[in-house]
C-alpha cells in the first residue's frame, strides 16, 4: 500500500538511504577506497550531497566490520576543541566509558585527560562521552597533543583488530586552526595508517584543492574526487517515482520542473519536492501538478522575502550588479563589455572583485567557467524583482 503519511522528501538534514539519489558510481570508489586504506579528498560544492554520500560510505564499512569515525571539522571553534572532539569520536567506538578512559589516557601521555559522561536532560545520563585536555595551552603542547591524538585511529586498529574509517566533513576547516601546522601534523600521522581509511571531505572547493596543491602537505596524499551534478533526467525520474510511490500521482513533467527550478542542486530538489508534497497532501489531494508547484515557489518566496532582502542590502552597488548578471546571464560571459554595459557593472577589476566578494561569503560558487547562485530561492527571488 502506498504510504501517504509521511514525506518522501528529505533535506535540511542527512538523507536517509530511502531518499539517497544515484551516486552509485561514487559511492562504490569511496567505499572500494576506503576499504583499501586509502587516503580520499571529496571535494564538493554545498548543497551537491556530499555529507549524505559520506554517511551511506560510513554506513556499508559498518556492515563490513569497520569502525567508523565522523568528525565535521567546521563545529569547532578552535584546535584544542577540534583535538578533544576528533578524541572524543574515536573512543566513542568503545563502548565501556571506564575501558575507553584507560585506553585514552594509556595513549595520550601528553597532556592530562578527563573523559566522563555529559549529563543527559535534567541531570539524567547520556550516551555520549565528554573528553578535554584541560592543561594543553600553549604550541608546543598542543603540537605534542596532536601527535598523540592523531595516532588514534591506528591504536585502535590494532587493539579492536579491526579496519578504522575515519571521514572528516569540511575539513578545509582546519586552515583556521592553527595555520597549516595542523595539515602537517596529520599528514605525517596518516602516511604510515595503512589500516586505516581517511575521507578529507570539503564544500569550497578553492580551499580544497589549495589544500591538495605542491607545497602542501597532502599533495599527491591520495585519490581524489570531485562531486558532480547528479544528471537531471535521473533527478527527475527519482522525484516522480517518489511522489508516485507515496500515493500521490505527479503530472507529467513534475519532477523535471522541480529539478530545473532547483538548480539541480539536491538540497533544493529536495527542500522543493518537499514543500509541494506537503502543500498537496495539505489540501486532501492525490494528485500534484504544476500550479502546485508554483503555488509552493510563491510561498517559499514568501516567506524567505525578509531574509533575502537582508542578503541584498549587504551587498555593495557592484555587488548587486554582479549578483543580478549572474542570475539572469546564467552565470557565464560577465565580464564583457556587452554584460558589464548592460548591468553598469563597471571595469572588469571592479567586477571580478564583486565576484570573489560573493564567492567569498558563500552567496555565488563557480562551476568550470560559469557562476551559479548556491541558494536556488535566492536566485528565483533576484530573478524576479525589478530594481
Amino acid at each position: 500500500m502506498p504510504d501517504v503519511t509521511s514525506n518522501p522528501f528529505v533535506y535540511g538534514e542527512v538523507v536517509p538511504a530511502a531518499s539517497f539519489v544515484d551516486r552509485i558510481a561514487e559511492l562504490e570508489r569511496l567505499v572500494g577506497d576506503l576499504a583499501a586504506g586509502q587516503k580520499v579528498f571529496l571535494i564538493s560544492p554545498r548543497r551537491y550531497g556530499k555529507s549524505s554520500l559520506i554517511r551511506r560510505a560510513l554506513a556499508a564499512m559498518s556492515r563490513r566490520g569497520a569502525i567508523t569515525v565522523d568528525v565535521t571539522v567546521s563545529s569547532f571553534s578552535s584546535y584544542v576543541a577540534f583535538l578533544e572532539g576528533y578524541a572524543r569520536a574515536i573512543v566513542a567506538a568503545e563502548t565501556r566509558w571506564d575501558r575507553a578512559r584507560a585506553w585514552l589516557r594509556e595513549a595520550i601521555r601528553s597532556a592530562r585527560v578527563e573523559v566522563g559522561a555529559d549529563p543527559g536532560p535534567g541531570g539524567g545520563p547520556s550516551a555520549s562521552l565528554r573528553v578535554s585536555f584541560p592543561n594543553a595551552r600553549t604550541d608546543r603542547d598542543i603540537s605534542q597533543l596532536a601527535q598523540e591524538v592523531f595516532a588514534l585511529p591506528a591504536r585502535l586498529a590494532v587493539t579492536r583488530r579491526r579496519r578504522v574509517v575515519v571521514a572528516l566533513d569540511e575539513f578545509q576547516a582546519v586552515a583556521g586552526f592553527n595555520g597549516g601546522s595542523v595539515e602537517h601534523a596529520l599528514r605525517a600521522a596518516v602516511q604510515h595508517q595503512r589500516e586505516v581509511g581517511y575521507v578529507f571531505a570539503g564544500s569550497e572547493p578553492s580551499l580544497m584543492e589549495r589544500m591538495l596543491g605542491p607545497k602542501r602537505p597532502f599533495y599527491k596524499a591520495g585519490p581524489v574526487m570531485r562531486l558532480e551534478k547528479i544528471p537531471a533526467d535521473e533527478f527527475a525520474h527519482f522525484i516522480d517515482a517518489r511522489f508516485s510511490r507515496s500515493g500521490i500521482k505527479p503530472e507529467e513533467g513534475l519532477g523535471a520542473a522541480i529539478v530545473d527550478l532547483a538548480g539541480n542542486l539536491p538540497y533544493d530538489v529536495q527542500r522543493l519536492a518537499h514543500e509541494t508534497w506537503d502543500d498537496v497532501r495539505a489540501r486532501g489531494r492525490r494528485r500534484a501538478t504544476l500550479d502546485d508547484l508554483h503555488d509552493a515557489l510563491k510561498r517559499l518566496l514568501a516567506e524567505q522575502q525578509t531574509i533575502f532582502e537582508s542578503v541584498w542590502q549587504r551587498l555593495t552597488l557592484p555587488q548587486r550588479a554582479a549578483l543580478r548578471a549572474v542570475v539572469v546571464e546564467d552565470g557565464s560571459g560577465l565580464l564583457s563589455a556587452d554584460a558589464r554595459e548592460r548591468y553598469r557593472m563597471g571595469g572588469p577589476s571592479t567586477v571580478q572583485a564583486a565576484l570573489s566578494a560573493l564567492l567569498r561569503d558563500d552567496v555565488i560558487a563557480r562551476e568550470g567557467d560559469r557562476y551559479r547562485v548556491v541558494d536556488s530561492l535566492l536566485r528565483e527571488w533576484v530573478a524576479r524583482q525589478t530594481f
